[in-house]
């Protein structure tokens, strides 16, 4: 066979390899292509779920937070609620009255100093339970306590403090009765060791004589300005 007719025979055969390689490396790339095509879309179907979770993380940190908040403001309107309860719960035992001889004052009246804070009003004029509580005192000679206060009043409360009122020209409640704040319990008077018309009024820590407080400061620590 002579070199010309081997050469001519032998180019299909080239060719044809040829044309498998290439076909080969096209089916190739088309392989790699379609991979990158479905890693890109794996990608851009992974960011989606990361995308929404991060949007549920921030919505839930909101939510968190609003309700927090939500729960402080609540708290500081039960505080305030229950601060203007207390304030509520301690009124004044007149409604007009003229401030006379205050705590410990001294003068030729008592035997000491003054025990409780005169409020100078026309006799007649209810006189309120500064609080609520249970009498435990109640009639003339001071209830017990004494000529010098004339008909007196004492009403223990729950604190544990006790009222006093005196001079008295009437008493409505006995021992025994429950109170609520702001009853009227009696009548003030000028019975007793009295200068003139008056309700003399005590804060004490045992219902007997000698215990008195400052009235006036206990009435502005339970929001009661007279």
């Amino acid at each position: 066979m002579s070199k010309r007719t081997m050469i001519h025979r032998l180019r299909p055969s080239v060719l044809r390899t040829r044309g498998a390689v290439v076909a080969a490396g096209m089916g190739a790339v088309m392989v790699v292509g379609a991979g990158a095509g479905v890693a890109s879309a794996d990608a851009g179907t992974a960011v989606k779920p990361l995308a929404a979770s991060a949007a549920s993380a921030v919505a839930a940190q909101a939510e968190a937070q609003a309700g927090a908040a939500a729960k402080a403001a609540a708290a500081k309107a039960a505080a305030k609620k229950k601060a203007a309860a207390k304030k509520a719960s301690w009124v004044k035992p007149v409604a007009k009255y003229t401030l006379t001889a205050s705590f410990a004052q001294g003068g030729s009246m008592w035997a000491s100093k003054h025990s409780g804070q005169d409020f100078a009003v026309p006799v007649g004029t209810p006189v309120k339970a500064a609080h609520a509580g249970t009498v435990v005192k109640a009639g003339p000679n001071g209830g017990g306590d004494g000529p010098a206060y004339g008909n007196a009043v004492v009403i223990k409360h729950a604190n544990g403090k006790y009222s006093q009122y005196a001079h008295l020209s009437k008493i409505n409640v006995k021992p025994g009765s429950k109170v609520k704040t702001g009853q009227t319990i009696a009548k003030s008077g000028n019975t007793g060791n009295s200068s003139g018309p008056h309700l003399h009024f005590e804060i004490r820590t045992t219902p007997n004589y000698g215990s008195a407080l400052n009235p006036a400061s206990f009435l502005r620590s339970v929001g009661v300005t007279i």
